[in-house]
């Protein structure tokens, strides 16, 4: 047994007394040889491999001209041989002859051989920042492939910027690089974009997402200063441009060029615990708020003396502040900014961007006068960046300080005189001093400049409303142009406070409204109220105050006011309580938080400026109470009409009107605001105040 198993295991049979294999080599051979058959047999029954199209691609390394790619051209190729010159072959059956260029100098046909291709490099490197030019943006001609965009970079955080909207991690890590160019990987084996297309980031195009081909758009005009670029300025000037874009691409080439120049946030510590800064930011980014506190904290009791991390962790509170709307969160990270700008080896750039976050955030929670400190402060530490200073002139105009703002922008102007942020801001302020004429050249230029912060509906407003009282027609083509912008809903409805799809006429009728009960009711008792406003009058109590909107050219016009952004005010109703009384049971108007309901007495000879009220979320009711048989009236776009006594108009103020009072007596109305009637209930209870 032992030896009958020893023959089975050793696989005998073959006859050789050494106990070799079980099968001949010769055997294997014919095997192996019956494979390859039927595999080329099948290859070619079933048409696996298209042996035209792969001899088609030999040949474009036919070096030697025979039309297919043999040893000898193999030898070319290995540099065992020199190339000889192909012909060129005019023959329409010559479909494998190797490709033919023009040289540019000499005109004359050139193979392309691989000889000519070995300098170049076979994946276009990506452009640095001093290279990426705006001819890099536009798009491509059918004539010429696209410039390849740039792989993802893994950069250094950029700060946020504090006059920017967007969310702060609402943008991915890596998905632009610093040069401002939107960052994709090129897709495998095409890198050519059809003509009419472009990519560009989500700043230069806002219809263009990450990763999404544009719509056809104009190519961008190059500004005055432009960065050098391949394209001609020729072709740049025959792409006609859009209203409104001149501007945008002002906006942003500015942003580009700031982005440019990389901050600096790491001091040479910080740089030694990079990773770890990364990581933690890489969660933020990421908009995992919560982890991401946690790492900035842990950072922060490991390397308390680190400015970028704790830099990292007022960021990381602020995105909490804004995802838990908390503001006790917010104030801590304006503390935590506080803490970072005061820590030793702060590096300059890391020191502004925690500063102005600062201050920012400061305004937003109403910290006017502590924002005011904190650009105080920049402006001490870097007194040569104009932006800082303009931002220090805003900051004063929000605590009401015109003044103090009239200094700051007088001093840009001095060292920056074509500064438009400066002058629009400058023109702001002494059209608000009545310096009506000195304060149209400040505001058009400002706006003329397109530069970032001067696109704003307020100064398009405070133009076109300086121009009319100069008596300058030009008022409505900068109407024209802020309506075309966005800023006002038409060229005669200028309200800045405004709810979209409201609609919008100058008159409207009781009906129209819905308010019928509330006009009778206004019309019924109009004796009874015009009886205790007379009273009033004749008391001579000052409740009359004068107007102090600045809305007059001349004359003498007095309002005392009863309710005020959906509240009584004070005690005015004492003197007039059976009026009170009859409005109480009207909430449309009593609730109206951005209207007023008040008396208003207008002397003769009296004018009020062409002007509109400040939104669109109200109408404004006229019950005529005393009024002289001639000489008032009231325009509301292009229609003029006159009050009676005992009658209601109702008008929309945010339509342009115009007052006349040239009767020889005064004239004495009620004005009713109320909510407008396409307003839902919980936009009249959740709207702001005006």
């Amino acid at each position: 047994m032992e030896r009958g198993q020893k023959e089975e295991e050793g696989g005998g049979g073959g006859g050789d007394a050494g106990g070799g294999p079980k099968y001949s080599w010769f055997t294997w051979f014919v095997v192996l040889a019956l494979l390859g058959v039927w595999s080329s047999l099948a290859v070619v029954y079933f048409d696996i491999v298209d042996y035209d199209s792969v001899i088609g691609k030999l040949t474009a390394y036919d070096t030697d001209g025979d039309g297919d790619f043999d040893v000898e051209d193999a030898k070319v190729l290995l540099g065992l041989k020199e190339a000889g010159r192909a012909a060129v072959r005019d023959s329409p059956e010559e479909t494998t002859a190797p490709q033919v260029l023009k040289s540019e100098e000499t005109s004359e046909p050139v193979a392309e051989t691989p000889e000519l291709q070995e300098n170049e490099p076979t994946s276009p490197e990506p452009p640095t920042a001093e290279t990426v030019s705006e001819s890099d943006l536009r798009p491509a001609r059918d004539d010429e492939a696209a410039v390849p965009l740039p792989p993802a970079v893994e950069d250094d955080f950029v700060p946020d910027d504090p006059r920017g909207s967007v969310h702060p991690y609402e943008d991915e890590a890596n998905t632009i690089d610093t040069t401002g160019v939107l960052v994709e990987e090129p897709p495998p084996q095409e890198s050519v974009v059809e003509a009419g297309q472009y990519l560009a980031s989500s700043k230069l195009s806002q219809e263009a997402e990450p990763g999404v081909e544009a719509e056809k758009q104009p190519e961008p005009e190059p500004e005055p200063e432009p960065e050098p670029q391949t394209e001609t300025p020729k072709e740049a000037e025959s792409v006609p441009e859009s209203d409104g874009t001149a501007e945008k691409q002002a906006e942003e080439k500015l942003k580009e060029k700031a982005k440019k120049k990389k901050p600096k946030l790491f001091n040479k510590f910080d740089k030694t615990i990079k990773a770890e800064i990364d990581a933690a930011e890489k969660l933020r980014k990421k908009g995992k708020v919560e982890e991401a506190l946690r790492a900035f904290e842990t950072l922060v009791q490991k390397y308390p003396q680190s400015p970028r991390a704790r830099y990292g962790k007022a960021q990381a509170e602020d995105d909490m502040a804004e995802k838990m709307r908390s503001n006790d969160m917010l104030q801590r990270a304006i503390n935590t900014y506080r803490e970072a700008a005061e820590l030793p080896d702060v590096t300059p750039d890391l020191l502004k961007a925690t500063l102005k976050r600062r201050a920012e955030r400061q305004q937003f929670l109403g910290r006017m006068r502590g924002s005011l400190a904190t650009l105080e402060k920049l402006v001490q530490l870097f007194p040569d960046d104009i932006s800082l200073k303009n931002d220090l002139g805003v900051a004063h105009l929000l605590l009401g300080d015109n003044k103090g703002a009239k200094k700051v922008y007088e001093e840009v102007l001095a060292v920056s005189p074509g500064n438009g942020f400066a002058k629009v801001h400058y023109g702001f302020i002494l059209k608000s001093e009545n310096k009506i004429a000195e304060s149209i050249p400040y505001l058009r230029e400002g706006l003329e400049s397109g530069e970032p912060g001067t696109d704003d509906g307020r100064f398009y407003f405070h133009l076109g409303d300086a121009l009319q009282r100069v008596g300058d027609n030009s008022a409505y083509d900068w109407y024209e142009l802020g309506h075309k912008r966005g800023h006002f809903a038409s060229v005669w409805q200028r309200s800045l406070y405004n709810v979209n799809g409201l609609k919008a006429q100058p008159w409207w009728t009781p009906k129209e409204t819905g308010y019928t009960d509330l006009v009778k009711t206004l019309e019924r008792n109009w004796k009874t109220i015009r009886d205790e406003a007379l009273a009033m009058m004749d008391q001579n109590t000052g409740v009359f105050i004068p107007e102090e909107e600045n809305l007059r050219e001349k004359g003498e016009w007095g309002q005392y006011t009863l309710w005020q952004q959906g509240r009584k005010v004070g005690n005015a109703c004492e003197g007039v309580p059976k009026t009170c009384s009859l409005l109480e049971k009207y909430p449309e108007a009593t609730g109206c938080k951005r209207g007023q309901i008040k008396f208003s007495v207008m002397q003769p000879g009296t004018h009020v400026w062409p002007h509109t009220g400040p939104t669109n979320c109200r109408l404004r009711m006229h019950l005529g109470l005393v009024i002289p048989k001639q000489g008032c009236k009231i325009r509301c776009t292009n229609q003029t009409r006159e009050w009676e006594e005992g009658k209601v108009l109702i008008f929309d103020d945010s339509f342009e009107h115009e007052v006349w009072q040239d009767a020889d007596s005064y004239r004495l109305i009620f004005i009713v605001d109320v909510w407008h009637p396409e307003l839902t209930q919980y936009q009249r209870q959740t709207l702001s105040p005006i």
